[in-house]
């Protein structure tokens, strides 16, 4: 079951991260992104990482993505439209694309070599008796309070600064 789920959201997160790029309309791309997000979330929930597929879902699919199409929907889309779409980095995107051909062909062949579990160090987290969540949530609310703490007051200026931004002058 668990193999049937994982090959089934790999394929939704395949076809809509193509459809992503391939998508002549910014804000069906846009849409099709929000999907391909939720295909990974679905993969982090599969591998038993309720945190990291929660924290996909809250701050990517719900934050990002609505800043994405408020911008979609704030920048005038026909002037976009009519703009030159090729750009001529095409050789460097060759380049980049064979290099990373070489990669995916090097992990497929010798992946299992290189992500041997013997080698990865013991100085992980290790809670046998807790879940991830629970894990995630007693660190961060008191190994890494203060750095948690610092990120949130920086997330509101930003908000602020963002409102105060966009304000239009009465």
């Amino acid at each position: 079951m668990e193999a049937t789920l994982f090959y089934i959201l790999a394929t939704i997160l395949v076809v809509f991260s193509i459809l992503t790029v391939t998508a002549g309309n910014p804000v069906r791309s846009a849409v099709y992104l929000v999907s391909a997000l939720l295909g990974m979330a679905g993969l982090f929930f599969l591998l038993k990482a309720e945190f990291v597929g929660a924290v996909q879902i809250l701050v990517y699919v719900g934050g990002i993505m609505v800043l994405f199409l408020f911008v979609i929907m704030l920048v005038s889309v026909r002037e976009v439209e009519s703009q030159r779409k090729a750009s001529r980095q095409w050789k460097t995107a060759v380049v980049l694309g064979i290099v990373l051909s070489f990669e995916l062909l090097f992990f497929v062949v010798r992946g299992s070599d290189v992500f041997r579990t013997e080698t990865i160090s013991q100085g992980l987290i290790e809670q046998p008796q807790t879940f991830n969540t629970e894990s995630v949530g007693a660190l961060l609310y008191s190994t890494y309070l203060l750095p948690f703490e610092i990120a949130s007051v920086l997330l509101l200026v930003v908000i602020v600064g963002a409102v105060v931004l966009t304000r239009k002058q009465l």
